[in-house]
């Protein structure tokens, strides 16, 4: 494995979401110049969406250190957000970043145009909103490019299907495919995985995850629109509001950690059942509910419990545990994606209990991208669009659950045909959204009993 670099910051936290972000108009016109790498081992990079999650993951990208790697081109649908990450990219890593003014794409057709500027065999960073994920994905395979995408990958079953079936034909040209679950990559939660199914702690009767916390960055809470956005290019900034585009703040936030107990028991579940409801909204008019409770179901009768909740004030815990026949595993997880743990004896968590506890680890947003350039370099097998497609339609199932109020089994979200944004390959900067709000500006929330057949 290749030596690994500890990134100083977390993906997340990298660059902050601007504010109050300029509109975005097309470049039209503009000569793409064949960009040639100083190099020829050199790994050219293009980043499609400039956020904190796209700008984090570039950091990744240029710190690895298994051969040279430069950003070369980038892509958003606005304009401060793509200035103000190329500012600090370029000011973390200088020549890394070669990314002049004529390679910097606005508007909805930009990554076309930041892709055109790779060869084959070169990496994009898709960190849209996850709506347009399948779009992005197409032309990467068309260009025979790698890819890295962030977490989830779809948001509701007609997408999934999509991306299933690009997964397939990625893996049939042989590109290298890396999906934001970085927990996968984590060297802790790996050890953890081998023992519980090695049967450290016995059989698996139930296992119990917690994602409970305060407002993030006023994710989710949104205020009616400013009148210097159009309504398409209001929800694309306030993505973590609308559930066509991000799944909301439920599959943002809780598909790590459904991810992880999953990859745990060896399984995906069959069903869920669960409730939610929202609480002190204030002025907001987004689609998100304060707090869910799901439970998850596997084929052989084993659960997970899902508790999520975002409220200020109230007590915190973002943890993972498996409860055994002979004992108890824990992961104490943090934002920067490293997690603590441990197997004890029996299922009080004290430390003369205690059998195992990792060591500490490395950061792995960083080991995701190592082991994907290493894929890379060397040519090795490396494809994680099915099981980022696959954890993203299990994330929804149990948000689809809570907001229908009725048991939705994997088969049920598979097949359901309510694709939250059809047409977004076609949409342009003053085209209509999604979504349209009512006459207080307030748009569609879940009903759970009146509405069961679709989430709004």
């Amino acid at each position: 494995m290749a030596k690994v670099q500890k990134a100083g910051s977390s993906r997340r936290g990298f660059i902050k979401q601007a504010g109050h972000l300029a509109g975005a108009s097309a470049l039209a016109g503009v000569a793409i110049p064949h960009v040639h790498a100083a190099e020829d081992n050199t790994i050219r990079v293009a980043l499609v969406g400039c956020g904190s999650r796209g700008s984090g993951a570039v950091v990744n990208a240029l710190s690895v250190q298994n051969g040279p790697t430069r950003l070369v081109a980038m892509a958003d649908v606005f304009a401060g957000r793509l200035s103000s990450s190329h500012k600090q990219l370029k000011q973390r890593f200088g020549d890394q970043v070669d990314v002049p003014e004529e390679r910097r794409f606005l508007g909805f057709d930009g990554y076309r145009k930041a892709m055109d500027c790779l060869r084959p065999g070169d990496v994009v960073i898709m960190a849209t909103p996850p709506a347009f994920r399948w779009v992005h994905f197409s032309y990467a395979i068309a260009k025979g490019l790698n890819v890295f995408m962030e977490k989830p990958v779809t948001v509701d079953g007609p997408t999934t299907t999509k991306m299933l079936k690009l997964a397939e034909e990625a893996s049939k040209k042989n590109l290298k495919v890396g999906v934001g679950l970085m927990w996968r990559h984590c060297a802790a939660r790996r050890q953890l995985a081998d023992r519980v199914q090695q049967g450290e702690i016995g059989d698996l009767v139930t296992m119990r995850t917690y994602r409970m916390h305060g407002h993030v960055m006023k994710r989710g809470f949104t205020e009616p629109k400013p009148d210097n956005l159009t309504e398409l290019m209001y929800q694309i900034q306030r993505f973590h509001s609308f559930l066509w585009a991000s799944g909301g703040l439920y599959s943002d936030f809780n598909i790590h950690s459904i991810d992880e107990l999953c990859w745990m028991k060896g399984a995906w579940p069959v069903e869920a059942q669960a409730t939610g409801g929202r609480h002190y909204r204030g002025d907001s008019v987004d689609q998100n509910f304060d707090n869910y409770s799901v439970e998850y179901t596997f084929a052989d009768g084993t659960k997970l419990f899902m508790y999520a909740r975002y409220m200020v004030g109230c007590e915190t815990h973002f943890d993972g545990y498996l409860d055994g026949s002979k004992g108890l595993a824990t992961i104490s997880s943090n934002t920067r994606g490293r997690g603590t743990c441990r197997t004890y004896r029996g299922h009080n968590a004290v430390k003369e209990n205690l059998i195992w506890r990792a060591p500490p680890e490395p950061n792995p947003y960083q080991l995701e991208w190592d082991h994907l350039i290493e894929a890379i370099r060397e040519d090795q097998p490396y494809n994680e669009a099915t099981r980022g497609a696959e954890a993203s339609l299990v994330t929804s199932m149990g948000r689809m659950a809570a907001h229908t109020g009725k048991v939705i089994t994997y088969d049920q979200i598979a097949s359901c045909d309510h694709e939250f944004a059809p047409g977004v390959d076609q949409f342009t900067i003053d085209g209509p959204a999604p979504l349209t709000p009512d006459a207080n500006g307030k748009y569609p929330v879940p009903q759970p009993g009146l509405v069961t057949n679709r989430e709004y």
